[in-house]
This record gives structure tokens, sequence and C-alpha cells, in this order.
């Protein structure tokens, strides 16, 4: 049987005060739609527009699962998180060539 792959994601604002986190099946697309203002009502109201932490998987039900993990934590937790892979919470959109 094949599985889909999926990847969860970390957007957030310039002050980095805030963090959506979502998953998808295509990463590039699903950041470009955030970026367009298409979609999530909460990433528009509170400009997340800057990818900080990603993650792959090789299936969408494990990408789902970690989204649901991440939504329960703290928010210095998700700031570890992203600081353990990505210490300045630099803007990750390049690596993707959107």
């Amino acid at each position: 049987m094949l599985y889909k792959q999926g990847h969860i994601y970390i957007m957030s604002n310039t002050y980095r005060t805030t963090f959506h986190i979502g998953v998808t099946s295509d990463l590039r697309t699903r950041v470009w739609q955030h970026l367009n203002r298409e979609g999530s009502v909460f990433v528009k109201k509170y400009k997340l527009y800057d990818l900080v932490y990603y993650e792959y998987f090789e299936r969408i039900i494990d990408a789902i699962d970690r989204e649901k993990q991440l939504k329960r934590w703290h928010h210095d937790w998700k700031v570890n998180l992203i600081k353990s892979v990505n210490e300045d919470m630099r803007d990750l959109k390049g690596e993707l060539e959107l």
C-alpha cells in the first residue's frame, strides 16, 4: 500500500511571538498559500508569514499525529524545538525555492 508523505511546519510573525502549526502533503504550496493570504484566517490575522520550522514524514498520518502533539505544547517548548535546529529562528522559506 502506498502512503502519502507529509510535513508539519511552524509559521511565525516577524517578532516570533505567535506561532501557527500546520500539516500538509505539499510544504512548498502550503507556505506559498500562506504568503498569498490564502487559507488560514489565523495566519492572516497575526501575519505569520515566516517559516521557522518543519519536519518531514514518510506517512501523512505520522505528520498529523506530530501536529496534534505540538499543538498541545507550551510556547516555550515550541521555541526550544525551533531553536534546536534553527538557532536564530530565521525564516526558512528560501530553502523551499518558492
